[in-house]
């Protein structure tokens, strides 16, 4: 199997403006210089992290889903990031993942920031997903999911594990730390794309956008607090080679989630 191109878009977000922020982020993406196959964007990436859920949802198939899809298919890449979203009179902090041949799926927040007040405003997911892509098993998450390990834990055998995210900088070093443990406990790649700048309520986020590998070793290079674009290629022989070898997964207790 190829290895897997993922480009890493870690960047300011312009606080409650999805015109500027999908322009933004368009142009970032025609930066790209090499070939890959998966952009991740931030959470909440065309807003920030916002519970004025009430003015800023969009449809499910609104303007920023057909944006996405839209630069997918013209860029011949995948591209993934969460938004919110309006469905049943429900708000969402929902995930897009957007092929090159039009299609998406879709990952619904489990754990909404309690602190922040998240759970009031957005309905949280009941489903994890994994997304099979180019003979890679992908699982994505959001934020706040990357505190609770049981609902990373790898029974599906994926290959790589996505959070996107708003992480402020006062509790950047559990993000660093977390997205290290992540990638160990479940033998997989663990990528993290967080923002940076200031929100309109004032927060800081300084990024540490980051790949680790199968073992825990970081692959990314760019400078962790600025803004920054960047593709790593995901190498299939060292994730077999270190599971074939290590096995740690064949240890993992055997317990359901209820």
């Amino acid at each position: 199997m190829n290895n897997l191109g993922i480009t890493l878009i870690q960047s300011h977000l312009h606080w409650e403006n999805p015109v500027a922020n999908r322009a933004n982020f368009s142009e970032k993406i025609s930066s790209i210089s090499e070939k890959t196959d998966l952009v991740v964007l931030p959470e909440m990436f065309t807003t920030g992290f916002s519970m004025n859920a009430a003015d800023l949802a969009e449809e499910r198939e609104g303007e920023t889903v057909q944006w996405m899809v839209s630069e997918a298919k013209k860029n011949n890449m995948a591209i993934t990031g969460s938004l919110i979203i309006k469905e049943n009179d429900s708000h969402y902090n929902r995930l897009y993942f957007a092929f090159p041949d039009g299609s998406y799926k879709t990952y619904n927040k489990r754990h909404t920031f309690t602190l922040a007040g998240e759970h009031k405003t957005y309905t949280s997911g009941a489903e994890r997903i994994v997304i099979e892509y180019k003979g890679w098993k992908i699982c994505p998450l959001i934020c706040y999911d990357l505190r609770f390990p049981v609902w990373a834990r790898n029974t599906q055998d994926y290959d790589v594990l996505v959070y996107v995210a708003n992480w402020p900088i006062r509790r950047i070093t559990a993000w660093d730390a977390l997205l290290k443990a992540r990638a160990i406990e479940n033998m997989s790649y663990c990528i993290g794309v967080n923002r940076v700048g200031l929100d309109g309520n004032g927060h800081e986020y300084i990024g540490h956008s980051a790949i680790y590998d199968v073992i825990g070793d970081q692959i990314s290079t760019k400078d962790f607090e600025k803004e920054f674009v960047e593709t790593i290629f995901l190498n299939r022989e060292h994730l077999k080679t270190h599971r074939e070898h290590l096995q740690f997964l064949k240890d993992r207790d055997s317990f359901n989630l209820k």
